[in-house]
């Protein structure tokens, strides 16, 4: 799943990897018949990259904002509609993300947690310890479901409640952490179990009046969200990162094959 030190940045409103950068290439820097096979580029900004007569056979692209920037265009065709129209295809209930009413958010929400049930029972039956195997060095199914416990005490608890870093469960893994040891799975779905309670039961009373008030965002006060969109975030992760635990969960069942 993603979440590496290089890999799984807070798919937030106003946070972006490019923050975080500490190196620049020369402004339009021109690579010219170069043999670049086989790199990997890891919360790089390609942004306004342009690439002419290139072979990309195998390429893999994960871009986790492609819907929200200004497209990508492949022969002179976006392709960003596509492959959102693809993954909403997929994933049942996805399209639902950026639902507005209090029902809609609801109903937003089930969908989402359903489908992690899903995923959740899915892992469940593969060999012990499937769940702490990490592909290419990124977060395991276990530490993904940590990091969403730290999503929501992020944007809901901190950012929406108002509650403070002591009242954050002791299981969740920020952007950039890597779990020293692994934690007892029973507890890890126990505190995702708990959270996803929280999330539930705060959207079963909340009213239109309450989503439009706004609120510090939790990565950076200075700015503003609304209770709906610091919700929006939270649905963006839920289904972006069940995105990587399940081509994870295809990789770890295709070594066992």
């Amino acid at each position: 799943m993603e979440g590496s030190p290089a890999a799984g940045a807070p798919l937030a409103s106003g946070r972006r990897w490019g923050s975080q950068y500490t190196e620049r290439v020369a402004e339009r820097e021109q690579l010219v018949e170069r043999d670049l096979r086989g790199a990997r580029f890891a919360e790089c900004d390609l942004s306004d990259v342009v690439m002419r007569g290139v072979e990309i056979a195998g390429m893999d692209i994960d871009a986790p904002w492609l819907s929200e920037g200004q497209g990508l265009r492949v022969n002179g065709v976006d392709v960003a509609p596509f492959v959102e129209q693809e993954l909403d295809r997929r994933f049942p209930g996805r399209s639902e993300r950026r639902a507005e009413s209090p029902a809609g958010l609801r109903e937003a929400w089930t969908c989402v947690d359903r489908a992690w049930e899903a995923a959740i029972e899915r892992a469940a039956a593969l060999p012990a310890g499937s769940v702490d195997v990490r592909i290419d060095d990124e977060w395991s199914f276990s530490e993904t479901l940590r990091h969403l416990v730290h999503g929501t005490d992020i944007w809901l608890g901190k950012g929406v409640l108002g509650l403070m870093q002591a009242d954050f469960h002791p299981l969740g893994l920020g952007y950039g952490s890597r779990a020293s040891e692994a934690a007892s799975y029973d507890d890890v779905l126990a505190a995702r179990a708990d959270r996803a309670a929280m999330v539930r039961d705060f959207l079963a009373t909340v009213t239109d009046e309450v989503l439009d008030e706004e609120r510090r965002n939790p990565h950076n006060p200075a700015n503003a969200e609304t209770v709906r969109q610091c919700l929006h975030v939270i649905l963006r992760e839920g289904w972006e990162h069940l995105r990587f635990a399940l081509r994870d969960l295809d990789a770890v069942e295709s070594r066992i094959i």
